[in-house]
């Protein structure tokens, strides 16, 4: 019993970070309907700004992710301006092969702009493990995953009370009426592509400094597409209790089978849920159906 609940809750601070990652990438599919398989990339490069911040320019670390979000906010007005608006009616293949190939780009630019940047990212503080009884909680797992929990509030709030956010809402619900009710659409797309690289800036530190450094967000995209597919696409209150319900069924799967199998029973157990929810619902947990008629 002390196993599963250990296990447990740190699936669901592990799931709260999960949810901070996915809302950006949900915010972004409500307004634009874009689907940013690129999500990883984006991680990473938020990440090497961070640290070239930190070890280039020696600043701290909240100056690190304030230049981190200038920067994030300025390569979302090139990929808004250059990429975006020229596949404004494309076919969806179009806009898919756009998006990988912006995936392997970013890899290819970060290799070469980033390497002599370090990997490490640390707080600033340093506190001792949190002791309940027997049970013992990392610090920096739990006030990471606070963090991410406070953002992943103020960001749905913000969706759901601000001006802006209605807005997006007036966009994701029909852009052809949005357009015609004066809602500027292309600004309003860009907001929202600087709101999910922001998003990315905290949640790339929160994730490198759990797991000790290295730049491997990369994989973290894979981890977040069964998150938004069973919470809904395009369902923030979907996404964040998937979210918690991925970390904790990825946290048991690897604390309970991998001794078992050998690893990888985690990222296995969150695609069998994504194929079982496909198969009961198919726009996810808390999505929208769509109807169309015929």
């Amino acid at each position: 019993m002390f196993f599963f609940l250990s296990l447990s809750i740190e699936g669901a601070l592990a799931g709260a970070l999960y949810a901070l990652v996915a809302l950006a990438f949900v915010v972004v599919y409500k307004a634009s309907k874009v689907i940013n398989f690129a999500l990883g990339e984006w991680l990473m490069l938020a990440a090497l700004f961070i640290a070239a911040g930190l070890q280039v320019l020696g600043r701290n670390l909240a100056e690190a992710m304030a230049l981190g979000c200038a920067g994030m906010v300025v390569f979302a007005w090139l990929f808004n301006t250059l990429i975006l608006r020229h596949l404004v009616g494309q076919p969806l293949i179009s806009l898919l092969m756009v998006m990988l190939g912006v995936g392997t780009l970013l890899r290819g630019i970060a290799q070469l702009a980033f390497a002599g940047v370090g990997s490490r990212i640390e707080l600033p503080v340093h506190t001792n493990p949190l002791v309940l009884n027997d049970l013992v909680i990392p610090s920096d797992k739990l006030m990471a995953a606070l963090i991410a929990a406070l953002m992943v509030v103020l960001v749905a709030w913000f969706h759901h009370r601000s001006r802006i956010g209605l807005a997006l809402r007036a966009l994701a619900d029909d852009q052809q009426v949005a357009m015609a009710m004066g809602i500027n659409v292309h600004r309003h797309v860009l907001i929202v592509w600087c709101l999910a690289g922001a998003i990315c800036v905290l949640a790339a530190t929160l994730w490198t400094i759990v797991t000790g450094g290295g730049f491997g967000l990369m994989l973290v995209g894979f981890k977040i597409f069964p998150i938004v597919i069973i919470g809904g696409i395009d369902s923030i209150p979907g996404t964040i209790i998937a979210a918690i319900f991925i970390g904790v069924l990825e946290s048991l799967a690897t604390g309970y089978l991998d001794p078992l199998l050998g690893g990888g029973c985690g990222l296995l157990a969150s695609y069998l849920a994504l194929i079982l929810a496909l198969f009961v619902r198919p726009f996810g947990l808390f999505g929208r159906e769509r109807v169309q008629r015929v």
